[in-house]
């Protein structure tokens, strides 16, 4: 049976968190497991999961019913001899559906910023969120944290470039990005669609669920949405010299992309980068970003 590769997840909470992470195990000072009553545990508010698949959950707790669980959950305490789950969620409902009154769990002392990072992290590493999730989950990370891109594409193992197009999701209309989170469209697709708005984008987001289109049939029928393209008007400008043309060849060797350069009034103009699809953006943003560092 094929064993299921995890992703990497860089240096995981460490290159999240830096030195700040400061995790201290309440059980004892060996960080032994401790059995707690499920009437004890509240869900994590930190918990970026946001969608329960019943069939994964029946799993689970069938495995569980015949071997327990296998690996306890984190938790920390909080007031009324309540513990607050950080990561573990779905073992704690997989174990209440399986008919246990206890669950194994490490007790740990963390601030809101570790809990939600851990949170996120563990449930990565487990490959359990969809694209959605793990965009709201990261918008989290930099909105409530103040964490950079670069620090969060360190802790999921990604390229920066890579965390900023998941983060583009988050500019898909909002019945798009439902359709994103219950798992009737993968990343592929949302890709796709962002090449749309509104009610083009909606439209067509639904005709690629309904006909469970690929992604190469789903780019077509965006590109089908997006109706013929207006004329742009055509500007005035001045003749380029060798100089401009040499520069302009010389910056499209360097990225591997065709590059214009457009002057405007007083010496100020724009450089424009062509590309054909959405695999040419990201290779030019890595090759641009891997130069910013």
């Amino acid at each position: 049976m094929a064993v299921k590769k995890q992703r990497g997840l860089g240096r995981g909470l460490s290159a999240l968190l830096g030195d700040d992470l400061k995790v201290t195990v309440a059980a004892d000072s060996a960080g032994s497991v401790t059995e707690i009553d499920l009437t004890q545990l509240i869900p994590g508010k930190y918990q970026p999961r946001t969608q329960w698949e019943m069939d994964r959950l029946r799993e689970l707790s069938d495995s569980i019913k015949e071997q327990g669980v296998i690996s306890p959950i984190i938790v920390r305490a909080v007031s009324g001899g309540k513990f607050e789950i950080i990561a573990g969620e779905r073992r704690f409902r997989a174990s209440k559906m399986a008919g246990k009154t206890t669950i194994p769990a490490l007790i740990r002392s963390v601030n809101d910023k570790d809990a939600l990072a851990m949170a996120l992290i563990e449930n990565m590493q487990r490959e359990d969120l969809n694209a959605m999730e793990e965009a709201l989950g990261v918008k989290r990370l930099i909105e409530e944290f103040n964490y950079t891109h670069e620090d969060a594409a360190k802790a999921l193992g990604r390229s920066r470039s890579a965390t900023t197009n998941l983060l583009r999701l988050l500019n898909l209309t909002p019945p798009v990005q439902d359709m994103l989170l219950e798992g009737r469209l993968e990343m592929g697709h949302a890709r796709a669609l962002l090449s749309l708005e509104g009610a083009a984008q909606i439209q067509a987001a639904q005709e690629i669920a309904l006909k469970g289109l690929t992604v190469r049939e789903a780019e077509k029928i965006a590109s089908e949405h997006k109706g013929p393209e207006k004329k742009k008007p055509i500007k005035k400008t001045s003749r380029k010299t060798r100089d401009d043309i040499n520069f302009e060849e010389s910056l499209s060797d360097a990225i591997g992309a065709p590059v214009e350069i457009e002057y405007g009034r007083r010496s100020s103009g724009k450089i424009l980068i062509s590309f054909a699809n959405f695999d040419d953006l990201q290779a030019i943003a890595d090759k641009l970003l891997a130069k910013c560092n």
